[in-house]
């Protein structure tokens, strides 16, 4: 079943000029995989449809089971520069909550509020 990041995962963010950074951390060591085959560099450029237009790095952090991706020109500019203050980098974190991942069945009681969530 394909839900949305949020349930899996929560992100915190950063910026300094023109660069984004975002972390992505999986609510269980369970669902990491599941990150880190589906949330790739390439897909998460694709997912701003154009706002990034620099290149894109995706640092894996196995042992905190978690994803760094600094996204280079992701923010028009700077955040001093640009108009867009919806391009901050913690407005950047929170719409990259709703990227789809594909969940197995047998992994969706790892889920945090999702109403698919079987019960224990």
């Amino acid at each position: 079943m394909q839900v949305m990041l949020q349930h899996l995962a929560h992100c915190r963010s950063g910026d300094k000029g023109n660069t984004v950074n975002i972390a992505v951390f999986a609510y269980e060591p369970a669902l990491y995989p599941l990150l880190v085959e589906q949330l790739t560099a390439d897909k998460l450029k694709a997912f701003y449809q154009g706002a990034i237009t620099g290149e894109v790095l995706r640092y894996p952090v196995d042992g905190l089971h978690a994803i760094n991706f600094v996204a280079h020109g992701a923010l028009g500019g700077g955040v001093s520069r640009s108009l867009a203050l919806d391009q901050y980098g913690k407005a950047m974190s929170a719409a990259l909550l709703r990227f789809p991942i594909d969940v197995p069945e047998a992994l969706m009681d790892q889920l945090r509020n999702h109403p698919e969530r079987k019960a224990a």
